[in-house]
């Protein structure tokens, strides 16, 4: 699930180089952070935050795979 965020980040983003990701357990859920330069923040959120909702939901379909509950955080 976390490869498949940063794919799909560093796809967006002009610096794919400062696209970081990290992912860990919380209960029964797995928490992804995703990190990117500043000045690509935007891109990933995108307008009225419809591109971070996409990412969320890709996320939420790759974890119902697992059957696991899933939640993307976009760290600035």
């Amino acid at each position: 699930m976390k490869e498949l965020i940063e794919f799909v980040a560093k796809s967006l983003v002009d610096d794919a180089d400062a696209v970081s990701t990290d992912a860990y357990e919380r209960g029964d859920q797995t928490i992804v952070e995703l990190e990117v330069a500043p000045d690509d923040l935007g891109k990933v959120i995108g307008r009225q935050g419809r591109t971070a909702r996409a990412l969320r939901t890709l996320l939420a379909a790759a974890g119902q795979k697992q059957r696991r509950r899933t939640q993307l955080d976009i760290l600035d």
